[in-house]
This record gives structure tokens, C-alpha cells and sequence, in this order.
């Protein structure tokens, strides 16, 4: 496999706890007329995160979809706001699998501003793996098993438990 194609599009690393990193700036078209972060784009960057996580673990969504026919569907989506980000910040978005199960994989995001270290948003995706008729299909072994390199059975307990947001 050529790592060529595997290389983020924004800066990126994975850390020793499981956490993968990706930087982002925010760009003046996801702000407001305040100059504040629209809440809508904490999700597109959670998606930022977890595409960086998947290549940084050595596939793409677009592989699992064109060789095995395996689409990652969003089944569920929360995020707690902590403060606000500004335009031309520098956010930190740290992901990491939470859990994968036979059909589903769960992720959990935090975002923090570079500058003060702040924590802006935490959150989670569920996501159930369909075929390209959306019917739900096991995992297959080898995006498991990527998947699973690097986290930590301990480290699950950071998630939110299922069908109840956090309080």
C-alpha cells in the first residue's frame, strides 16, 4: 500500500494515548457575524479528525467503500459545547476509537484552542458499517483490527454510555 495517498490533508499525529491529533484553522466562512464558530462545524470537524485517525491507521473511507463495499453510515451524533472558537483560531481535534462491535464503531472527539489550551467541544459518533444497498454488515477484519491498533481497553470508559446523552 503507498503511504503517498495515505497523508492527511491537514497537520495530524497520533499519540501515545490513543488520541490521534489533527490541526485545524478556523476560516472566516464558519464563523458568524460575531466572528464566533457556527455549532454546525464542531461535526464536519469531528469528521476531519476521524478521516485523519483512519489514515493515520492505514486505510481511507473511500478503500473501505470501493474494495469492500463497506460504508461507514452516521447513526448517531452528540456534542457538549464548552466555549466558543474564533475566527483564525488554531483547534486541536483529538480522536479516538471508543469501540468497535460486530456492525458499529464509536468515536470521541475533544477540541481545544491551541493558544489557552481551552476545551471547546466534546463529543461522539456512532457509526454502523452498511453495504452500498444500506444494508448492515459485519466490520471487515481488517478495518477492525486497524481500528483497534493503538487503543487501550481502559480507555474505553470515556464514553458516553449508549442511547443517553451525557448530563
Amino acid at each position: 500500500m503507498s503511504t503517498d495517498r495515505l497523508l492527511p490533508t491537514a497537520y495530524c499525529r497520533l499519540i501515545m494515548d490513543g488520541w490521534h491529533e489533527t490541526e485545524i484553522r478556523v476560516r472566516y466562512a464558519e464563523t458568524d457575524k460575531m466572528g464566533i464558530v457556527h455549532h454546525s462545524n464542531y461535526l464536519i470537524w469531528f469528521e476531519a479528525g476521524r478521516s485523519d485517525l483512519c489514515r493515520a491507521r492505514g486505510f481511507s473511507y473511500k478503500e473501505m467503500e470501493e474494495q469492500d463495499n463497506a460504508l461507514m453510515v452516521v447513526a448517531e451524533s452528540y456534542v457538549r459545547y464548552k466555549s466558543p472558537a474564533f475566527y483564525e483560531d488554531v483547534l486541536t481535534v483529538r480522536t479516538q476509537v471508543a469501540e468497535v462491535r460486530s456492525r458499529s464503531i464509536r468515536f470521541i472527539y475533544e477540541i481545544f484552542r491551541n493558544s489557552d489550551e481551552t476545551l471547546l467541544a466534546e463529543g461522539e459518533t456512532l457509526h454502523l458499517v452498511t453495504d452500498d444497498n444500506k444494508k448492515v454488515k459485519l466490520i471487515p477484519d481488517i478495518y477492525r483490527e486497524r481500528l483497534l491498533n493503538e487503543v487501550e481497553v481502559e480507555e474505553v470508559h470515556d464514553t458516553f454510555p449508549p442511547n443517553q446523552a451525557p448530563s
